[in-house]
């Protein structure tokens, strides 16, 4: 058999035998049996979440254990290869939790998507026709949101879009969807594709329209959602922040973080690291509770830019001797069905949050996202953030230049107080 046609049925071939394949040495591919997790009930789920899995690739999950949201304490487990987030999101909840807290709401959980389609006809027959048409769609749909329906979601809103000024012909029925604790993904998309059907059998079976005009070019969710957001805010006296300042060797940390804020608002360069610094906690907290985080992180960054121009999502003010930060933002999550449901880890995650429901965990994710981009702003205007972040690299360096336990204590005391560089820290082992 050629490799070829070897190649080509991959995904039927047993894992060792697939493992076989790889261009690998021996100790390597014996490297992908050991990584395989060795509890069974979590092993065969991650098996099957993939396709062609032939090992297990593992992250840590860590703890911040001081949050304060809306009054009450949570544990957020947060699953990071990078230490200092984990670090950098308990210090900033540590410092506001003197101020109460964090303070957040939800702002609404419409989810959206689209059925997209090119109509050649008059466009004054296609408005006509709209009622009918979403009459004929909803009874269509019937079987697929009576579950959603019994729950309190379904079908909030279908409205046509003429972009035709932007593409010749091109439409959209635009769908709201309300999908309660789940994500909905699978939801919203079913329901969109029995649209498509219906929308093409409503042209086929009209009397007044020519089905030859209408091309159905595809019918799919959104992860724009500017009607499923949250919001996060903290704020406290200036003289507070400033006096935390001085304790860090920083005069006006007050202003110094304002005026952060304000450089990412103008500044494309500094704009993108600065939401990427949000995006740090919501991921690792999207990730431990199965959660969608690259949709999460597509919606933000579109949201980042829905004025014409990519700007900061957080802003800050001071007003009447109050400094405040905000953060305001689309995310689209569930915490029933999944892997939410899936993954054993992730539905332990849930169990250290206390199970919150979608709503409650739309809330802390934003929290979450605004400690982490305070906590760097904290650094880059005060000490730079290399001290800190490099000295949290310390133990991955020492683990890559293969330190004995008894040079690890000596590195851990002699770093202290010095910045911790890859080259510093070789130069440390090889002088003992």
């Amino acid at each position: 058999m050629s490799q070829l046609s070897v190649y080509s049925r991959f995904s039927k071939l047993s894992r060792e035998e697939k493992i076989a394949l790889l261009p690998l040495s021996n100790d390597s591919k014996n490297l992908l049996d050991k990584a395989m997790i060795g509890n069974e009930a979590i092993a065969v789920v991650i098996d099957k979440l993939s396709e062609n899995t032939v090992s297990h690739f593992s992250f840590p999950m860590g703890i911040a254990p001081n949050i304060w949201m809306n009054g009450k304490h949570y544990f957020v487990p947060l699953v990071t290869e990078e230490s200092s987030i984990v670090a950098a999101i308990s210090k900033a909840a540590r410092f506001w939790s003197d101020f109460g807290g964090f303070n957040a709401k939800v702002l609404g959980t419409e989810k959206k998507g689209q059925v997209h389609f090119f109509w050649k006809g008059e466009k004054s027959l296609l408005m006509a026709k709209l009622p009918a048409i979403k009459d004929f769609i909803l009874l269509r749909v019937n079987s697929i949101t009576r579950q959603m329906v019994k729950r309190g979601g379904g079908i909030t809103s279908i409205t046509l879009d003429d972009l035709t000024v932007e593409l010749p012909y091109y439409y959209q029925l635009n769908v709201g969807f309300e999908t309660k604790d789940a994500m909905g993904a699978n939801f919203i998309n079913s329901c969109l594709e029995e649209m498509k059907k219906s929308l093409n059998q409503f042209a086929i079976c009209d009397l007044e329209m020519d089905e030859s005009l209408l091309d159905i070019n595809m019918a799919i969710l959104s992860n724009y959602t500017l009607n499923c957001k949250a919001v996060a805010t903290v704020s406290c006296p200036v003289d507070a922040l400033n006096s935390y300042g001085e304790k860090i060797g920083t005069k006006n940390l007050a202003l110094r973080l304002l005026q952060a804020v304000q450089i990412a608002k103008i500044n494309i360069n500094r704009a993108v690291t600065h939401n990427k610094g949000i995006y740090n906690g919501i991921d690792a907290l999207a990730i431990a509770t199965g959660n969608d985080w690259r949709a999460l992180e597509a919606g933000g960054h579109a949201y980042a830019s829905r004025n014409g121009k990519y700007s900061s999502l957080t802003v800050a003010k001071i007003e009447n001797n109050i400094f405040s930060m905000e953060l305001e933002l689309p995310l689209t999550l569930g915490t029933v069905g999944g892997i939410t449901n899936l993954h054993p880890m992730s539905k332990l995650a849930m169990e250290i949050l206390g199970n919150p429901d979608a709503a409650e965990l739309m809330q802390l994710m934003a929290v979450i996202g605004l400690a982490s981009n305070f906590s760097a702003l904290l650094a880059l205007t005060s000490t730079g953030i290399q001290k800190g972040h490099m000295k949290m690299h310390l133990s991955n360096i020492l683990l890559q230049l293969k330190a004995s336990s008894e040079q690890i204590i000596r590195a851990e005391t002699y770093f202290n107080d010095k910045t911790v560089s890859f080259t510093e820290v070789e130069k440390f082992l090889s002088a003992k």
